[in-house]
């Protein structure tokens, strides 16, 4: 199995919002963690000195021989490729970073993933918001769907409570939307944008974030709690 590579590159390069995401999450991360969909490690090394036991997870070939070779000398992780109905380990943590949006049965998913996580343990999304931004972008990297907080509010997974539900990125989003009304015919963003919005734009997200109580922006973050 091989999945487009594009989202990975830009994802691997966006280092300053890497630090954000897991600033926001990092106290959820606690004990055994399991990355679904863990990419190239791009996220991973935000937490690599943690000394829980780490579990990256990958479908993609070349991701999975990727994270293999990169990891190998950590005594702590361990990286597999399996569904994750096919995974029988419990974790204190499971997360989902920009994987959900690419899954057809995504409620299937969050309900397979609850039973995988140890009670007083977490499920971590961070997803794309917001369906009036889906582009050429998401339709090339295999995105289903761009999501609001009516998903996560509405559907009551079994044994899951929300702790945190918020929206990230607020400059993004108006930076997305600009780029999708005057460069239409784009498909991938170019190196430098991906350079503008993650160094520049994105310390500037970061206090706005905050100022504007996180209720708007171009990604939604939700923590469950498995309750029982």
């Amino acid at each position: 199995m091989r999945y487009p590579g594009k989202e990975l590159e830009v994802f691997d390069k966006a280092t300053v919002f890497q630090k954000y995401t897991y600033f926001i999450i990092k106290k959820y991360l606690k004990g055994s963690t399991l990355e679904v969909g863990a990419g190239l490690g791009a996220f991973t090394r935000n937490y690599i000195n943690k000394k829980n036991r780490i579990y990256l997870n990958d479908l993609d070939s070349y991701n999975y021989n990727f994270l293999k070779k990169k990891y190998s000398k950590y005594k702590n992780i361990f990286v597999t490729k399996k569904k994750i109905d096919n995974i029988n380990t419990k974790f204190n943590t499971i997360i989902y970073l920009n994987v959900l949006e690419h899954i057809y049965e995504d409620k299937i998913e969050i309900n397979k993933a609850a039973k995988k996580i140890k009670i007083g343990g977490y499920l971590i999304f961070l997803v794309p918001a917001h369906q009036a931004l889906y582009t050429k972008f998401d339709k090339a990297i295999g995105h289903y769907r761009r999501y609001n907080l009516k998903f996560f509010k509405s559907n009551k997974f079994k044994n899951l409570e929300i702790k945190k539900l918020i929206y990230l990125d607020i400059v993004g989003y108006f930076l997305y939307f600009l780029n999708k009304f005057f460069f239409k015919k784009e498909v991938y963003p170019s190196p430098f944008k991906i350079f503008l919005w993650d160094k520049f734009f994105t310390p500037i997200t970061m206090i706005l974030d905050f100022l504007t109580s996180y209720k708007f922006g171009k990604n939604i973050l939700c923590v469950y709690k498995k309750v029982n």
